[in-house]
């Protein structure tokens, strides 16, 4: 039995054995597409680390071999003096959770290594600041499993590697993974994949740069790309929103040959899937790699319109589109605007990342909104959400962060949770003082506001919803769930859509 699979380009394990990041991975590599070398923990490995807090038998031996494949694979050694490898252990979980679970970029980076590395570049300050990060997510990945603080970060490579997989395999059981779980009933039992590859560094120099791709907009379905972009930034600073990035297209405009592949890598990925998708990907010194993919990710409105548009573009047939869509894809289709004009007190404004509209009292710490929405509704407002936030969110009526972008972790976990959204909104967030400030306004804590995650507003009050609107797109997609179900009378579109399924 094998604990360890290369993330080759043959149909490869299930997700369930290598996380739906390894299966993206195998199938990008399916694909043609640039992907670093790498392979994948199986689940079953950490379950048995989970259950008897130690490596299963034999899993050392294999993750040596498989190191020595990369380097075989590379022309790199790990954590070596010359041409130096380093590597990403993420998290893989068959079902995404994200940001709930460990990373540690730049494993294998020693000081030696780094020396190295920035005898190789020419660039010494990179090469320090890809060392510090690696023992700022060393250090964070360990205390999320609990180990002691001050925790020695080992001195030789494969030292590292070791306790970055402990590291993982323990995140798992974290606090905040655990209740993104309850709160999405997935089950406790399965564990994560750990994803191994070779490091590509968004950080090398100007023409690096690293970013988050839907195929149509996750908001509103339309079908041109969509995301952000940092440039001279590694991946993790996109997906935790502590940094405010680009809007996608800038790509164009300054990296023109990684632009023109990315949107022919992802026209080709969601024919694959008949789906619309979203990837994580790098570009190294005007190079692109990909370092995930998955399908979905829309919220209601988006899932309606990609649905029905996918099946204009002949690539889904009408039941297939029927059977993505679920009754709150439903409810979150008839998208909820805050009415104009009335002599609205405007806060601030964002960039919208979740439809709808949602009215609360302020809470800036996801502790007092935990607290709080014990009495009513409330808005959770922070310069940026982690997964540590998960219970403050899981309260939330609303989320408003004044940093990141629409693919933070703020943005996804709102969209995953159906709950309205503003990220970007330029507040300042003073959790000391228990208030927010806007310019030269001061607003406690407890002050009610509204949000409208789809224009990005951020009110004072509730001034009250404008009408919904519908795109014309459901009615067409309500037509076929009649014809289904053959019943066409009148009544509720959940119970148009309930015939339909029970007839798919």
């Amino acid at each position: 039995m094998s604990w360890i699979h290369p993330l080759a380009t043959g149909t490869g394990p299930s997700a369930d054995a290598i996380g739906g990041k390894g299966h993206g991975l195998v199938v990008l590599r399916r694909l043609g597409l640039p992907v670093p070398a790498g392979f994948a923990i199986d689940t079953r490995a950490c379950r048995a680390f989970l259950r008897d807090g130690r490596f299963p038998e034999g899993l050392d031996a294999e993750l040596a071999a498989a190191v020595r494949g990369l380097e075989a694979e590379t022309g790199r050694r790990f954590g070596g003096d010359e041409r130096p490898l380093a590597v990403s252990v993420r998290s893989g979980a068959a079902v995404s959770m994200p940001g709930m679970m460990s990373t540690v970029l730049n494993v294998g980076l020693t000081a030696g290594a780094a020396a190295a590395l920035a005898a190789e570049t020419g660039a010494p300050a990179f090469a320090d600041e890809t060392r510090r990060r690696f023992l700022a997510s060393f250090a964070a990945a360990a205390g999320t499993a609990a180990r002691p603080t001050g925790v020695t970060v080992p001195d030789d490579a494969m030292g590292q590697l070791r306790a970055a997989v402990r590291a993982v395999f323990s995140s798992w059981n974290s606090p905040r993974a655990v209740t993104y779980r309850e709160v999405h009933g997935l089950p406790h039992e399965p564990g994560t994949a750990v994803i191994v590859q070779a490091m590509v560094f968004g950080n090398r120099d100007g023409r690096s740069g690293t970013g988050v791709a839907f195929s149509r907009d996750p908001a509103t379905g339309a079908g041109t790309p969509f995301g952000d972009v940092l440039f001279g930034r590694q991946g993790e600073d996109v997906v935790s929103g502590h940094s405010t990035p680009e809007p996608l297209s800038e790509l164009a405009d300054r990296e023109p040959v990684v632009w023109e592949r990315l949107v022919a890598a992802l026209h080709l990925i969601e024919r694959h899937y008949r789906d619309a998708c979203h990837a994580e990907f790098t570009f190294e010194t005007g190079h692109l790699w990909f370092l995930q993919v998955r399908p979905g990710g829309l919220t209601g409105r988006a899932a309606v319109r990609a649905a029905v548009d996918l099946v204009d573009e002949g690539l889904i047939g009408r039941r297939t589109a029927l059977r993505r869509i679920s009754p709150r894809h439903l409810r979150d289709a008839r998208t909820q605007r805050l009415r104009a004009g009335d002599g609205s007190d405007l806060l601030a404004r964002g960039r919208g990342a979740c439809p709808g509209v949602a009215a609360g009292r302020i809470a800036v710490t996801a502790d007092r909104a935990a607290r709080m929405a014990a009495d009513g509704p409330v808005i959770l407002v922070r310069p940026a959400t982690s997964p540590l936030d998960m219970h403050g969110l899981a309260a939330a009526a609303g989320v408003v962060t004044s940093r990141g972008g629409p693919t933070s972790h703020a943005a996804v976990v709102a969209r995953a949770m159906g709950r309205p959204a503003v990220v970007g909104a330029g507040l300042t967030v003073d959790a000391a003082a228990g208030c927010v400030r806007a310019g030269d306004r001061v607003v406690p804590e407890g002050t009610l506001i509204s949000v409208d995650g789809t224009g990005g507003e951020v009110v004072i009050g509730n001034p009250g919803l404008a009408a919904a609107v519908v795109d014309d797109r459901l009615h067409r997609l309500l037509d076929w769930a009649d014809e289904v179900s053959g019943d066409r009378s009148p009544r509720p579109d959940e119970e148009r859509l309930a015939a339909a399924h029970a007839r798919l």
